[in-house]
């Protein structure tokens, strides 16, 4: 079920601002995940591009998607999403958003795949080497049929990543990652755009 506007005006008590993918939106000791978000190690984090909405009266938090009509994809397209799994030879990922489509983006994730042979161009020895869950990636759509996607241009591939050990998002440290928490180090298929918030 969605939220509308008129449900929006009708909370007593909540809070707005505007979030992406990945970004943290509370605790499980304060909140109560709500659509459009997900739960991770007791963390809340957003599933979508849009505002967060605490309702003080349930304790629940939400991100609504500020739009609602959904975006078609067609051969071409740069679209933003979130890795949801990593197997031997495919990386699953949520699309959320279709870039230059302003504020639209789907009302659901919807499953896309990147296969290991258009990770970059160099062979890819371990796909868990180039993605992890969570990490959100820009990718290329090869196939709108099967929405099968590409990162191999140099735009193209991780936008942001969270450490494997304590789930800060890493800061780029010239071809890899590193945690300004814990300190660890990981690779991935990095975007030149890592950690700039531009698409």
């Amino acid at each position: 079920m969605t939220l509308e506007s008129e449900e929006l005006e009708e909370l007593e008590d909540y809070e707005s601002n505007f979030v992406m993918p990945g970004d943290f939106v509370g605790t499980t000791e304060e909140y109560i995940p709500g659509e459009g978000t997900y739960m991770y190690h007791g963390n809340i984090h957003s599933l979508v591009a849009g505002d967060v909405v605490v309702d003080d009266n349930s304790r629940s938090v939400s991100v609504i998607p500020n739009t609602k009509t959904p975006p078609s994809i067609k051969e071409g397209d740069i679209v933003i999403g979130g890795i949801t799994d990593v197997r031997d030879s495919v990386a699953i990922v949520g699309l959320e958003a279709i870039k230059d489509e302003g504020e639209r983006e789907f009302q659901e994730s919807r499953p896309a795949a990147i296969h290991v042979s258009n990770v970059k161009d160099a062979y890819v020895k371990k796909l868990s080497d180039e993605f992890a869950p969570f990490d959100i990636v820009k990718g290329k759509i090869k196939s709108a049929k099967n929405l099968s996607l590409s990162t191999s241009e140099d735009s193209l591939g991780v936008m942001k990543a969270y450490c494997t050990n304590c789930r800060n998002a890493m800061e780029k440290d010239n071809n890899k990652l590193k945690c300004p928490n814990c300190g660890k180090t990981e690779k991935r298929k990095i975007s030149s755009d890592y950690g700039t918030g531009i698409i």
